[in-house]
């Protein structure tokens, strides 16, 4: 955990480059740190997914319309500073990355944070272990 996932219209394929958007967050993800320097997700922990809607219904109809829906669902923990540093870097990144795609087409963008509590937490990852420094 942190997981991103980005819902799109495919319409925003090939142009707003989404393969793109998701290496600029997982980065920006990366980058955050808290009020000590530290980084707040770890390395092997940032996930960003994408996926392209099947179908979709936005606004009045027009087919030039175009939606991304982001959402980070992150365990707790966090403070609320920490919490609003995160929604800013997403939202600062997320903006420069669709900025030149906007500027010719309808496009809105969301995104949302949501935070534990979790009913059920499992991970299992040989992942995760490869940016843990070792002794």
């Amino acid at each position: 955990m942190p997981h991103l996932v980005v819902l799109y219209t495919p319409n925003l394929d090939p142009g707003a480059d989404i393969g793109g958007l998701c290496r600029t967050l997982a980065d920006a993800m990366r980058g955050i740190r808290d009020d000590q320097g530290r980084q707040v997700f770890p390395t092997g922990g940032v996930r960003v997914l994408a996926f392209p809607a099947t179908h979709f219904a936005l606004a009045d109809g027009r087919a030039d319309y175009a939606f991304a829906y982001l959402n980070l669902r992150m365990g707790r923990g966090r403070g609320d500073d920490v919490k609003r540093r995160i929604g800013e870097c997403l939202s600062a990144a997320t903006r420069r990355h669709f900025e030149p795609h906007m500027a010719g087409r309808p496009t809105g963008v969301t995104l949302q944070i949501d935070e534990g509590p979790e009913v059920y937490d499992d991970k299992y990852s040989t992942l995760h272990p490869l940016f843990i420094p070792g002794p």
